[in-house]
């Protein structure tokens, strides 16, 4: 593996590229938000905004999709700033946490219409399975389900403007990261939504699922959208886009965080609403020798807020530990539900775990300690 000379982030990220100074896209990206003038975005803003609202007050003036997180309460605190009447739509998570349920409430607490849209919980299970065992996702209809359901919505409710948060391949560094690529659609939910290949249309037929049970995670005909102009931004393009100011700015509106960093984390305002981010975030770790800590730490490492040297060692001490808790709940009770034991957890683990970047003995076993954790071949230095 080789690091990137400015971050602790690893090339065996997706579509992370290197210069010839061994600098990763996505510190590349971040440095040139400096040549942005915001004031000019901003505007840009507005005028969208003011084409969009509604003139009559008939209808809301935008969805903006969330999920009770520090950056959906932000979107929300800054659309409202802005004049706007939001409609916020959540796609239920798929197992939705007490301080996940608590932040949701808050967010409606900020003087919102709001639409919670919870998928049939029998077929979420199914798929929660078909994700974890065939593309070492557990979280597949969550990624999916957050981009098409907000979309169904603006179809549903003839609403045109989404707020989108953040472009992850402008934070996290990818090929859509230019600065032209503000608008979601179709094709960067396919390209860059996390589904890693595996397509809704892949499903039907597996374990009894068929078409129909799949409507919420099937993005609306292009026909629909062009009737009612559904657009998609990214609020991050047009404001300055931190996650630590997001949380701070949240926090100062009754969001909840944890009193300790979440498991496997750095931090404790990020990923609280799903038990079962733990076991997303430990597979990404078994498939690309990075986890959740690393995102982070970059992260806070280009804002100045840290050095690499703090990276490094936060990394060490917390990336990609075997998942027996997450947010305080053991591992067998996230796994019940799925109907999964502990050991055929393990076995499908060990499928995904990439042995070119861990370390294996003399039979080709992969090397773990008493806690489960694995042995990685290379680190930042």
């Amino acid at each position: 593996m080789r690091y990137c000379n400015k971050c602790v982030m690893p090339d065996t990220k997706p579509d992370l590229k290197f210069n010839d100074q061994g600098v990763c896209s996505a510190c590349e990206s971040f440095a040139q938000r400096k040549e942005v003038d915001w004031d000019v975005r901003k505007l840009e803003l507005q005028t969208i905004l003011d084409k969009y609202r509604s003139k009559d007050g008939t209808n809301w003036d935008c969805i903006v999709p969330v999920s009770g997180g520090k950056d959906s309460h932000y979107q929300v605190i800054r659309m409202l700033q802005l004049g706007m009447n939001p409609l916020c739509v959540t796609a239920t998570t798929c197992h939705l946490s007490d301080i996940g349920r608590r932040n949701i409430e808050n967010l409606k607490a900020l003087g919102v219409d709001y639409v919670e849209f919870t998928t049939n919980p029998v077929v979420r299970k199914k798929l929660n399975r078909i994700g974890l065992t065939q593309v070492g996702d557990i979280s597949w209809p969550e990624h999916c389900g957050i981009f098409t359901i907000p979309v169904r919505a603006a179809v549903q409710y003839n609403i045109p403007l989404i707020i989108w948060g953040e472009n992850s391949q402008n934070e996290y560094g990818g090929p859509a990261a230019a600065a032209e690529n503000n608008i979601l659609t179709r094709r960067w939910l396919e390209e860059f939504g996390g589904l890693l290949g595996l397509r809704v249309s892949d499903l039907i037929g597996l374990d009894g699922i068929e078409k129909r049970h799949l409507i919420p995670f099937t993005y609306p005909s292009d026909e629909e959208l062009q009737r009612v102009g559904v657009t998609g931004i990214f609020l991050g393009h047009y404001l300055p886009w931190d996650g630590y100011a997001n949380a701070l700015i949240s926090q100062a509106s009754g969001f909840a965080t944890l009193q300790t960093t979440v498991e496997g984390s750095v931090v404790n305002y990020e990923n609280l609403d799903n038990y079962q981010t733990g076991i997303h975030d430990y597979f990404k770790y078994l498939k690309f020798g990075f986890g959740r800590a690393t995102d982070i730490a970059c992260l806070h490492l280009r804002r100045g807020r840290i050095t690499r040297q703090d990276a490094i060692e936060m990394v060490r001490r917390h990336d990609g530990k075997f998942p027996w808790t997450y947010l305080g709940k053991p591992l067998e009770e996230i796994l019940a539900p799925l109907d999964l034991s502990l050991d055929e957890f393990i076995k499908i683990c060990d499928r995904f775990t990439n042995k070119k970047i861990f370390l294996t003995d003399a039979k080709g076993n992969l090397v773990k300690d008493r806690h489960m954790n694995l042995a990685k071949k290379h680190h930042p230095e």
